[in-house]
């Protein structure tokens, strides 16, 4: 397999430091800072927050006014979610699908947007856009490596941030494929208790450290 071409940070800015990504589904809204707490001890103090349920907002706008938590809304659907999410706090939007009026809207609001893609035409599309940094929805459904090495050869200037089926024992194997710029996934705030997040948030840096230094 050919390595694609190395890429800036395309756009991304503060988010381009991380390797992984933590998901978060807020369902008691006083676990807010607990996952905060945890993601920030842990060294990994970034949050991609799911508009899922009724305390996404709420927990995005408490996350993002504590200042040391780089917080991003995750299964954006449309524009008014993206506004929504916006006026917020959200310092970066994540969708699941492709959709080129929230991609436009978000990146001329100046914020980094990563959108999801599955297949080749979605990728394309993405391309037309200017977008070089996508996300591979739902990955471990559709044999997410194997896909990611087919596309690697085509899609030369891309990468992507698999999620859907990335746990901690598979992590470094997604880290170190070269189509992938970071990786997405809910195993290390699922617990919902600081002590547990910061623990997976550990683990979590020591594999994104190794594997990317063993690349370098």
């Amino acid at each position: 397999m050919t390595a694609p071409l190395p890429l800036s940070d395309d756009g991304l800015g503060r988010l381009a430091e991380f390797d992984v990504v933590p998901l978060v589904g807020i369902s008691d809204p006083g676990t807010v800072d607990a996952i905060a707490d945890g993601l920030v001890a842990g060294g990994l103090p970034v949050a991609e927050v799911a508009l899922r349920g009724e305390h996404g907002l709420a927990g995005i706008a408490r996350m993002a006014s504590r200042g040391d938590v780089l917080v991003g809304a995750g299964t954006v659907l449309s524009v008014d979610q993206a506004r929504e999410a916006l006026d917020a706090g959200a310092s970066f939007v994540v969708t699941p699908g492709l959709d080129v009026e929230v991609v436009r809207f978000v990146r001329d609001a100046g914020i980094p947007i990563v959108p999801g893609v599955l297949t080749p035409t979605e990728v394309q599309a993405a391309r037309r856009e200017g977008l070089r940094r996508l996300k591979l929805f739902p990955a471990g459904v559709f044999g997410g490596l194997k896909v990611l090495s087919a596309y690697a050869d085509v899609f030369r200037d891309m990468r992507f941030m698999p999620s859907g089926g990335i746990s901690q024992a598979n992590l470094a194997e997604h880290l170190s494929h070269p189509a992938v710029f970071a990786a997405s996934g809910s195993w290390i705030t699922s617990s919902g208790d600081a002590e547990q997040i910061a623990a997976a948030a550990r683990a979590a840096v020591a594999i994104g450290l190794e594997t990317r230094g063993s690349a370098a």
